[in-house]
């Protein structure tokens, strides 16, 4: 199973095992993982699931598509590595991926 790395913004790390098909912000709330709110449950329609990809790992998790970039677009702390984790899949290909959190979700 992918292990993923949740680093807060204290800089305290959390790795979770993540089953392939699950997204990310299913990973990060199954695992109980704090600064994940996912108020909206993944329907790409609160942005509190907000995390920073390592830049290591943007490549491997993609683009965000509209619908995602509009959410992020409305995030006052947006930087360029900036997903919505609810719209990542995990996949095999993502063991050892890096997210780091923002200090508040909104």
């Amino acid at each position: 199973m992918p292990k993923v790395t949740f680093i807060d913004f204290s800089g305290a790390e959390r790795v979770v095992e993540a089953q392939p098909g699950e997204s990310l912000m299913q990973a990060a709330t199954g695992n109980m993982v704090s600064g994940i709110d996912a108020d909206c449950g993944g329907a790409c329609a609160c942005g509190t699931c907000h995390v920073y990809v390592d830049d290591r790992w943007l490549g491997a998790v993609g683009q965000p598509d509209e619908m995602e970039e509009a959410m992020l677009e409305m995030r006052p702390e947006r930087q360029p590595n900036s997903r919505l984790c609810c719209q990542i899949e995990v996949t095999d290909a993502l063991d050892g991926l890096v997210l780091r959190l923002p200090e508040y979700q909104m």
